[in-house]
Order: structure tokens, then sequence, then C-alpha cells
């Protein structure tokens, strides 16, 4: 009995280090990792080039089986890895381990890349829901973040820079609530069918303070000009501001690993 349980625990574990990225000397977890990761490709081409109606008549079919075969591949590995994801110790509890990977970012990416076709089948949508969900599909392109260091490199500097990040987005929505309340009462009385309340202002404040400046909403009186070019300048401050934190941290954090790096070899060479 003993001897089938361990046999048992063996398999699990072949199959979740077969289904977890590569350490580059096991050649079938290598291979699976190909698989899904062109799997993830050829959906995002398909999701693009489906929206080309020529091509979308011609070739529909092609798209559906694509889409079921896809959607098989995806929710058998959803499956594996919540049978599997015991083996790690912060999910080793058999039911509040697989509840708590469930609600992880890679369970949750995982879940929302096939969900899309499964809801239609229990529920009635109407056409728009169906293009939204459709476009859901995209979220498949994030299951690539397993494999790819740049994901993994992108989301530690936002984890440890996450306070840094909210200060600044903190400032950036006062700054837009305040610019725009101005705006609304120095404009309101000349231009009233185009600044006709706050939150329709807002998208003024937003083009003007990302510098992008659209040109279909601007002020047209003195006061209006004078302050939409104080905004348009500290715009430019403000957006610098997450800009300099992330591209800080993407660079001590490569520093960093290249660190590691130098150290793991000079261990190995000793």
């Amino acid at each position: 009995m003993k001897t089938s349980y361990s046999s048992k625990s063996r398999y699990k574990r072949r199959i979740l280090t077969t289904i977890n990225k590569a350490d580059g000397s096991d050649q079938l977890s290598r291979g699976f990792d190909i698989f899904i990761m062109a799997l993830i490709v050829l959906n995002v081409f398909a999701v693009i080039t489906e929206t080309v109606q020529s091509i979308q008549v011609r070739y529909e079919r092609v798209f559906y089986y694509f889409e079921i075969f896809t959607v098989i591949v995806f929710s058998i590995e959803y499956v594996i890895r919540l049978w599997t994801c015991t083996l790690i110790e912060k999910y080793r509890h058999p039911v509040w381990g697989r509840l708590k990977y469930m609600f992880s970012i890679e369970a949750i990416i995982d879940l929302l890349a096939i969900l899309p076709f499964y809801l239609p089948l229990f529920f009635n949508m109407d056409a728009r829901v169906l293009r939204v969900l459709r476009l859901f599909r995209l979220m498949r392109v994030f299951k690539l973040g397993r494999y790819f260091v740049a994901f993994q490199l992108i989301v530690t500097v936002m984890k440890k820079r996450k306070e840094e990040l909210l200060i600044t987005f903190t400032l950036l929505v006062v700054m837009l609530i305040l610019a725009s309340s101005l705006m609304y009462y120095i404009e309101h009385e000349a231009q009233p069918d185009i600044f006709t309340s706050i939150p329709a202002t807002m998208w003024w404040g937003i083009a003007t303070l990302t510098t992008v400046g659209y040109g279909d909403v601007y002020p047209v009186t003195p006061l209006g000009k004078l302050l939409g070019s104080v905004i348009a300048i500290l715009g430019i401050g403000v957006f610098a501001l997450p800009t300099g934190i992330i591209a800080s941290s993407f660079e001590r954090e490569l520093s960093e690993r290249e660190k590691n790096r130098k150290t793991t070899r000079q261990h190995e060479g000793k």
C-alpha cells in the first residue's frame, strides 16, 4: 500500500515538473513549454486575424476548431495544475491549498484564458457581451509570464515598488480632479456644450496631463489657456515620476540578478 502511494506521489511530482518551466536538462518539460508557448502565440495571431472579415469568413471553421482544441488543452492544463499544486509547500493542504492556488495570479490568468469559451454555454448573452468575451482571449498572452524572464521581472518590479507607484498614482488622480474642476468652472460659460460637467472635463484633463493633446477639447478663454499651459507642464513632471521609479527599479533588479549569477558561477567553479 505504501509502495503504491509512493509510486503515485512520484508520478504526480513528475507531472508537476513537466508542466512547470523546464530547468534546461528536462527535454520533456522543455517540449511542453515550447508547445504551450507556440499555442499561445498562435491564439493571439488567430484573435487578431479573425477581425479581418474576409479571412474570418473564409476560415471560420478553422478558427472554430482551433479554438476548441486550444480550450481543451488549456482546460486540461488548468485541472492538472490544480491537482498537482499540493506538492508545492504553500499549497500542500488538499482543500485550502487548492483554494489558495485558485486565487493566485497565475491560476486566475489560466482561468480567464478558458472562461470566455464556457460562459456562453451556460448563460444567454447578447452579441456585445460575446464580443467582449472573445476579446478576453487575448488574456492568454499573459500565460507566457511563466516562461519569459521579462514578464517575471515586470511583476517583481511592480511588487517591490508598489508603494511608490501608488503615491504617484494618487498624486495624478488629485491633479486630474483639481485641474478638471478648475477648467470646468473657467470654461463652462464660454463652451457649455463642450465643458458640460466635471466628469466630461476630465477627458480634457487626461489628454493634457499626458501631453497627448488630441485637440478635440481645448480652452478658449485667456484664463483657461493659462491653466491649460500650467497643467501641461506639470503633467510632464508627474508622469516622469513613475517612469523614473520603474526605470531605476529595473536597473537595480537586473544588477542584482547579474550579481547573483556571478556568485552562482563562482560557487560552481569551486
